[in-house]
């Protein structure tokens, strides 16, 4: 993507209601002022549900187009990237989605505890080299903050295309006694999958799907 083009996105999202770009410093310091009191944003007590390192924001908008009674909130720090998705939701009429443009690991600043009720991670980067392993979303220090801010009812999905990650958080949740719900090495070839991790491919799994690769899902309690 152009710079200009990057300019103009990251220009329009200034003027999108769905967006909210606080700086570090602000939900380092205090914590969002957002926090503990989303109903305020939403105009309603509808469960939360967040999708982390989000991208273009297409399980965002996917799952806010199948649940209505439900707010999805996108997290990622690349605005030109979510601009997409906050654009889709305004020209649909979405009203139960939004954007935080911040880091993943500040994502406990952002909610109260028990205040989120579900939370997906989708196509994350699986940082393979060993010294990359304090980056991995569904490490032990990332679990500790999705514990945090889940409810007491609440899960985190986790679907990718490296087999890697899914074999690490699947090893990593055994090792730590969590409540493993479903776990599938390939999703489009073994039944059970639920209807959302089927129906909903965001741009790069369709590329993987057209290479052959197989796309893996699990879904646990942390």
């Amino acid at each position: 993507m152009g710079s200009k083009n990057k300019l103009k996105r990251f220009k329009e999202n200034e003027t999108f209601s769905n967006v909210i770009q606080p700086t570090r410093e602000e939900v380092v310091t205090n914590g969002l002022d957002l926090k503990g009191n989303w109903k305020a944003k939403f105009g309603n007590d509808n469960p939360i549900v967040l999708e982390l390192g989000c991208g273009k924001g297409e399980y965002t908008i996917g799952l806010a187009r199948l649940n209505p009674n439900v707010n999805y909130i996108g997290i990622d720090i690349k605005g030109a990237r979510f601009w997409r998705g906050a654009k889709t939701a305004i020209d649909e009429g979405l009203s139960n989605v939004c954007f935080v443009r911040t880091q993943i690991e500040l994502v406990d600043h952002l909610f109260d505890a028990k205040e989120v009720s579900e939370i997906w991670i989708t196509f994350p980067d699986p940082q393979i080299k060993y010294k990359r392993t304090k980056h991995r979303m569904t490490n032990q220090v990332f679990l500790d903050r999705y514990r945090n801010i889940l409810n007491d009812t609440g899960v985190v999905h986790l679907k990718t295309d490296s087999e890697f990650m899914h074999g690490y958080t699947l090893g990593l949740c055994h090792g730590l006694g969590l409540e493993v719900q479903y776990a599938n090495h390939n999703v489009y070839k073994n039944e059970g999958a639920p209807s959302e991790v089927l129906t909903i491919q965001t741009f790069y799994e369709k590329q993987y799907l057209e290479q052959g690769k197989p796309i893996t899902y699990m879904r646990f309690k942390p």
